[in-house]
């Protein structure tokens, strides 16, 4: 009997245990990652240099913590952008989606079309979020309509508006005995030329070129040369490849010749050896094109221990100094169980005043972009202008590329519009052997346009 007893007893205490355990759960409720806190948990999958993913890591706290009440943890994962893609496709495989991650322009239509990223426009609406105070042309990128991008509902906010504007090294030009590029007035090409023959040199004696003029990465400054010659690599459509054009054919010989003709450039084999950005680097190059994310990096002495500035590219038959401009976009998964609490952190990220002001470094940190807010920009510009924010003197490069102006003009890439990217590397991989004088120009166009719109008319047909 006793033994029965103390039996019972023991059950009796159990299942009050077990039931004052469900009564605090059904109380407390059970968010994910909350730990039964009720709170909720984001899974945020992005990618970004060093020194970008320090602010921005910064930042993620900092909303966490305005946000305590109702955020339990952010799983911030940063990676490479070479690695990005192909890790979001697999979770995109996987059904494993983060709830905040990254589109690009090229991809909202089927990103949309599959399902994968949530539409904003009643989201920000439900909010109260406003997006006036964005560059509405940034944003058309990030509508889609249900047939093409440009217009419709909103799905992203831009984390950036970005150029590749072109930088100059200071210490270079004095030791040449060269005068600074005007920031007000782009190079003609011939005036770039003697530039470059100016600076490029044997600066040890030894008989060999140690400094150049310019070091190019095909891949990102052929355009400059094109676009300012009024020239494309497609149609306006997007449909046909013109790199038959004459005015194509005279910017593509202009860009060769300043390796084969001039030798203001390292040769293929010597890039190959040391590419351009460690060239920079070690100071080897009068000039280098440096991206907006670039700023930071380069204004820290460790890093790169020279003076130097920002200025245009050198103008060809159109008087216009063209560069390409970029942007990437933070975007909601359509499956996130938290699209509302989702939305507030990539407002914060793209929108917020406070926000925009830690990452252009207003706010004392280093800036890793321009204010995406035009309500800042005269108030950065200005903070340059007194040494508030670590930035080079010449910023208006950055904002005349950005905006518009008579002297500049930012444009985006021509795969941003077409379903892929194969009818272009066809021609980067074969223009390796053009500038190494292998290969004649003329028959290199002959030759490769067939191939590249045929990789074009199969990219299109296979587009959904």
């Amino acid at each position: 009997m006793k033994s029965a007893t103390r039996f019972l007893k023991r059950f009796a205490c159990l299942a009050l245990a077990a039931i004052l355990s469900l009564t605090c759960l059904a109380a407390c409720g059970g968010g994910e990652g909350g730990g039964g806190s009720g709170k909720t948990k984001l899974k945020v999958f992005l990618y970004m240099n060093d020194h970008e993913k320090e602010v921005y890591t910064a930042m993620v706290e900092k909303f966490k913590e305005e946000h305590k009440d109702e955020v339990s943890d952010i799983e911030f994962q940063i990676t490479t952008q070479s690695e990005y893609a192909t890790t979001l496709t697999g979770m995109m495989t996987a059904k494993d989606m983060p709830d905040v991650f990254y589109v690009g322009p090229e991809r909202v239509k089927d990103y949309v079309s599959n399902g994968y990223v949530a539409n904003l426009t009643p989201l920000l609406s439900e909010a109260g979020i406003s997006t006036d105070d964005l560059p509405q042309g940034i944003l058309s990128f990030y509508r889609y309509d249900g047939a093409q991008t440009g217009s419709g509902d909103l799905y992203a906010l831009p984390k950036d508006a970005s150029v590749f504007a072109y930088a100059y090294n200071k210490d270079v030009f004095d030791a040449a005995g060269v005068a600074y590029p005007d920031p007000g007035k782009p190079y003609t090409y011939d005036e770039y030329v003697q530039v470059l023959q100016a600076l490029t040199k044997d600066t040890n004696g030894d008989g060999e070129i140690d400094q150049w003029g310019a070091s190019f990465a095909d891949t990102y400054m052929l355009y400059q040369f094109l676009w300012s010659n009024g020239a494309s690599f497609t149609s306006a459509d997007g449909k046909t490849v013109t790199v038959s054009d004459p005015k194509f054919v005279d910017a593509l010989q202009k860009y060769v010749d300043l390796t084969l003709k001039y030798q203001v450039t390292p040769t293929v084999e010597q890039d190959t050896a040391l590419g351009p950005y460690q060239r920079w680097i070690a100071g080897q190059t009068g000039f280098y094109a440096a991206g907006t994310w670039d700023v930071a990096s380069f204004m820290d002495p460790e890093t790169f221990p020279y003076n130097w500035d920002l200025c245009y590219y050198p103008t060809l038959s159109s008087g216009k100094s063209v560069t390409w401009s970029g942007t990437v976009g933070f975007c909601v998964s359509e499956t996130s169980e938290h699209k509302d609490l989702a939305l507030k952190l990539i407002s914060y990220l793209s929108t917020d005043p406070e926000g925009q002001k830690d990452l252009s470094g207003m706010n004392g940190s280093a800036s890793v972009q321009v204010p995406n807010l035009l309500s800042l920009q005269d108030e950065f510009k200005s903070k340059v202008a007194d040494g508030s924010v670590n930035y080079p003197d010449n910023v208006d490069v950055i904002f005349n590329y950005l905006n518009g102006s008579d002297t500049a003009e930012g444009r985006m890439m021509e795969t941003t519009y077409t379903p892929n990217t194969e009818w272009i590397d066809i021609f980067w991989e074969q223009l390796t052997d053009v500038k190494a004088g292998k290969r004649d120009l003329n028959e290199f166009i002959t030759s490769i346009e067939p191939e590249m719109q045929e990789k074009l008319d199969k990219a299109w047909s296979t587009a959904g």
